[in-house]
């Protein structure tokens, strides 16, 4: 396979943003909720995954105080089981290694299994359970941590 660009997500990408968290998940964001956190959020970051100039994923994060929050990650379906999920959530570790961030946490459905066995691949662990977090289904939410001051790179 090519080689997989991470860059920073522009204005220019939120259609092709949009269009995979469509194909992605049951309730997407839509093009306000990325344009917002693009422009607005001095404390979002958010990357999108090109191979060959074409956006395959991206990946959402708040970088507050010590702490990283990943709000959204996901893969074109025609993409998945390439490593390029893998590779946006070790991009976000990375830079928070590196500015000293202390913890990496997120949510996750506790019925997406492929997702949650990347999560702990990655080093995270199950903290606690987020009862009904999810407004379309009610379903539960893992509320998964990763130390990143006691972990290293994989």
């Amino acid at each position: 396979m090519d080689e997989i660009e991470i860059r920073p997500m522009t204005n220019k990408d939120i259609l092709n943003v949009v269009d995979i968290d469509k194909k992605s998940y049951s309730q997407p964001w839509g093009v306000n909720e990325f344009f917002r956190e693009v422009n607005y959020n001095r404390f979002g970051r958010y990357f999108v995954a090109e191979l060959n100039n074409i956006i395959v994923g991206y990946i959402g994060s708040w970088f507050l105080s010590d702490l990283i929050h990943i709000t959204t990650v996901a893969v074109h379906p025609d993409f998945r089981k390439k490593g390029i999920g893998e590779k946006l959530m070790n991009y976000i570790l990375d830079i928070g290694k590196k500015e000293n961030c202390r913890l990496c946490v997120l949510e996750v459905r506790v019925s997406n299994e492929k997702a949650i066995n990347l999560y702990k691949k990655l080093g995270f662990e199950v903290d606690k359970i987020k009862k009904g977090y999810y407004p379309d289904n009610k379903e539960d939410a893992y509320y998964m941590v990763k130390d990143l001051k006691t972990s290293q790179s994989l």
